[in-house]
């Protein structure tokens, strides 16, 4: 057994015990930040005349090249060590003996694993943003394409007035910069740095914390060290905008789901996203769509985890806390591989325009237009709503469309209507004057398109110098901001 402490111990602890204690099964996903970590605190600790700059050469030669040979393939991170920081620290003392014990020195594993826990979790921050924006992306498109694709509006999946494919599909841009705009948030207030808080009292060494937030990218240091330790509400806020995410997700693919359906066939999913049946050779089911609604819950779940996990701890720092790692780590990587295989669903996804806008004539989502039109002839709309409403019901019997009946039908409705009616309940006029502003008119449409396309230009994480102190030293790879944290685990 591998492990930081023992001197206070006179027996070897029980193998179950240790079992159930160990995380290195799990926390070996940031072992990138661990030694990053470890890196920024050794070139603190010089700084400080801690470490001589020979001590400080040597540990960081050993650092760099753990991390190296785990990288080549040369280093194995095995279940001998009870965390990824005995792993490191073991095999730099391994390596180059007493001098690697001096790495710990001002420093504990509890404000270690909280500084490795935000450095991963701002890192999944930006990846899964850069996946939404992919995502708003393949959604601009078909909106551009698809502004006069016309489309029955549904509220309670009963279809009420016509819309565009771009409008219906813009409502889910409109969710999506939502949760954007979360995550940059998010980002912002988790961006401050725990490293130097000790056990949860500070320390007697004399370390620079500002220096060493502003070497990892931080805004500046945490203010208090209990809470340093004990904090996991970054966390909590990335779960909740995750869950949040796998919510939208979850809508729209219940709607993929319904449209592909054989009673809707609005859209045609490509065969690359979409599988058959072992006993009936006519299938081809939505499975990536129906597997991202269920896997809502599985992010949903580790929210709930985590909130009672957290809701009855006392400061500071608690072993509970250790369960913050394995559902956060599963729920970042269902979320990811969920927006990346539903952007390539819907981009390669065919949408049925002919059927869509036969199902809107068929479904009377112009009566209100036709209502609208008697209110413009002089007729009070609350008569004008049942005279309608009569309408519908005759079309109904004769299974027709308002717009396919005589004008001598909608005569004996109302002796108002005159030819120009069939004008003013077709799709293309339905749609054409709703122009207020988040309307599906095109005039309207196309505004709020220009609007989104400028959106995407400007790219938050290229807007602001995310990691603009990140550590650089003379005898360290010079690294740009995004260099330093670009690995896919970290």
């Amino acid at each position: 057994m591998a492990q930081l402490w023992g001197g206070r111990f006179t027996k070897e602890t029980d193998q179950l015990v240790y079992n159930f204690n160990a995380s290195i099964s799990f926390d070996q996903k940031f072992f990138q930040q661990d030694i990053e970590g470890s890196i920024v605190h050794t070139i603190m600790l010089a700084k400080q005349g801690i470490l001589t700059k020979e001590e400080k050469d040597e540990i960081l030669k050993g650092l760099t090249g753990i991390r190296q040979d785990v990288e080549d393939g040369k280093l194995a991170i095995t279940e001998e060590y009870e965390d990824i920081h005995s792993f490191v620290e073991a095999n730099l003392i391994r390596r180059i003996g007493d001098v690697g014990k001096k790495l710990h020195t001002g420093r504990s594993r509890n404000d270690q694993v909280a500084l490795d826990m935000r450095l991963y979790t701002r890192l999944e921050v930006l990846n899964t943003d850069s996946l939404l924006k992919e995502l708003l992306q393949t959604l601009l498109s078909i909106m551009e394409e698809h502004v006069e694709t016309y489309m029955p509006g549904f509220t309670h999946l009963q279809k009420a007035q016509p819309v565009t494919l771009a409008h219906h599909i813009g409502a889910y841009f409109e969710m999506f910069k939502r949760d954007r705009s979360r995550l940059k948030d998010i980002f912002y207030r988790m961006n401050y740095c725990p490293l130097g808080a000790g056990a949860l009292a500070g320390t007697t060494y004399p370390l620079d914390r500002a220096y060493t937030a502003s070497l990892l990218g931080f805004e500046g240091p945490t203010l208090n060290s209990m809470d340093s330790v004990s904090d996991r509400d970054y966390v909590i806020e990335f779960l909740s905008a995750l869950s949040t995410i796998m919510m939208h997700l979850s809508r729209f693919c219940e709607e993929i789901i319904i449209w592909n359906s054989n009673e809707y066939r609005f859209v045609e999913i490509d065969d690359a996203y979409s599988t058959g049946s072992s006993i009936m050779p006519q299938k081809k089911n939505p499975d990536i769509a129906e597997l991202v609604r269920g896997k809502t819950g599985r992010v949903y779940g580790a929210l709930l985890s985590i909130l009672t996990t957290m809701k009855g701890l006392p400061l500071a720092y608690n072993k509970d806390m250790q369960e913050d790692k394995e559902l956060t780590f599963d729920a970042i990587d269902t979320v990811k591989g969920c927006l990346a295989l539903f952007e390539g669903m819907i981009r390669t996804m065919k949408f049925n325009e002919d059927v869509m806008e036969k199902s809107a004539a068929m479904g009377f989502t112009n009566a209100t237009d036709a209502a609208d039109y008697l209110v413009g002839k002089g007729v009070p709309f609350r008569d004008a709503h049942g005279m309608i409403g009569r309408l519908v019901l005759y079309c109904i019997e004769k299974n027709c469309s308002i717009d396919e009946l005589s004008i001598e039908e909608l005569k004996e409705i109302s002796p108002v209507f005159e030819e120009d009616v069939y004008q003013a309940v077709s799709l293309k006029t339905c749609v054409e004057k709703r122009l207020t502003t988040g309307a599906p008119g095109p005039e309207a449409m196309r505004e709020v398109i220009r609007m989104h396309r400028e959106y995407l230009s400007r790219d938050w994480q290229d807007e602001e110098d995310l990691f603009s102190g990140v550590w650089n030293e003379g005898e360290i790879e010079k690294r740009n901001r995004h260099k330093c944290f670009d690995n896919k685990e970290g």
